[in-house]
């Protein structure tokens, strides 16, 4: 039952990871600080991945599923 329900989840992050390849986070950085004046800066960083990534996972969770239910 374990390795079909970790084919399942296998295969649903590798759809989702087909679906979206990345990802944004923003972080605020300190530029100036001069005394009781502040200025700070937003910036962007991408996480990006290959979308073949996601399809080696969802073959990889289909072959999980197969052979559960060979047994």
């Amino acid at each position: 039952m374990k390795t079909k329900t970790l084919g399942i989840v296998i295969a649903i992050i590798g759809v989702l990871m087909i679906i979206y390849t990345g990802f944004n986070y923003v972080t605020t950085e300190k530029v100036i600080d001069l005394g009781p004046m502040e200025m700070s800066m937003e910036k962007s960083h991408p996480v990006q991945w290959s979308p073949i990534v996601g399809v080696v996972l969802l073959i990889g969770g289909i072959v999980l599923v197969a052979i559960d239910k060979k047994k």
